[in-house]
């Protein structure tokens, strides 16, 4: 199921990543969306990633990051897997098992990417769907994968680069954030004329994880900049008393 920044010049125009926290998985839902408010809304995926942070212990992953500068004459790309460990006690830690493609790319681009990551994850508030950061509006509900899923319509209240503007289709089950389209709150830099952010999650064992982000860039000076992020499989640890209660019910 579907669902959870910064650089220089050329690499500035496509920095600029969906982060967002993992969330817990819920019931299956088969029918309409239940009928609520955009703020009863944002207060169940408060809950659920309250629910997520108390459950999920440990989880690691080798994501596959691509970033494709495409110009006049010019047709560019680098390539760079990571490896990526979350602990409930640390947080997330990001190691590089390799790269290709020119140096500037790789450390401008992907490299300023995890940067930009690390930085986000280090402080949760300030990238959350909250009344904090967002002004919301229910745009109304549709099916995505065959459930129901209510779409939002997200408006920053500060221009800050861990921010976007646009909808977000939410699970009307589990309340977990299943794509976003979206774009920068804030551009990154000047050379910068538009940037559409593609964002998926998916269940994995037993939660809602980030599965896919694309981020498409118009440069002023001409052509177009894409950074694609493959988050891999995941590798979930829960506590063990919850393994047995997922193993009974079928997820969390």
């Amino acid at each position: 199921m579907r669902r959870t920044t910064s650089g220089s010049l050329l690499a500035a125009a496509i920095i600029f990543l969906a982060l967002f926290p993992a969330w817990a998985k819920g019931e299956d839902a088969t029918s309409a969306a239940p009928s609520l408010t955009a703020t009863q809304i944002v207060a169940q995926i408060q809950r659920h990633d309250a629910m997520r942070n108390a459950s999920l212990l440990h989880y690691e992953s080798l994501r596959h990051y691509q970033v494709e500068y495409r110009g006049l004459l010019t047709h560019i790309q680098a390539t760079m897997a990571v490896e990526v460990r979350y602990d409930a006690a640390s947080g997330k830690s990001f190691r590089i098992v390799s790269g290709s493609g020119p140096k500037f790319l790789v450390n401008d681009v992907l490299k300023r990417a995890v940067e930009s990551e690390k930085e986000a994850s280090a402080d949760k508030g300030a990238t959350a769907l909250t009344p904090a950061n967002y002004r919301f509006q229910l745009e109304g509900s549709e099916s995505v994968d065959g459930r129901p899923a209510y779409i939002l319509d997200v408006d920053p209240i500060k221009p800050s680069k861990f921010l976007y503007k646009g909808r977000v289709w939410v699970d009307a089950a589990d309340f977990a954030v299943e794509k976003i389209e979206a774009q920068p709150a804030r551009s990154p830099s000047f050379w910068i004329e538009r940037t559409l952010i593609h964002y998926v999650s998916a269940k994995t064992g037993g939660f809602w994880l980030p599965q896919s982000n694309r981020s498409e860039t118009q440069v002023r000076i001409g052509g177009v900049a894409v950074l694609t992020i493959d988050y891999g499989s995941y590798q979930v640890v829960l506590p063990p008393p919850q393994r047995l209660a997922v193993a009974a019910a079928g997820g969390l």
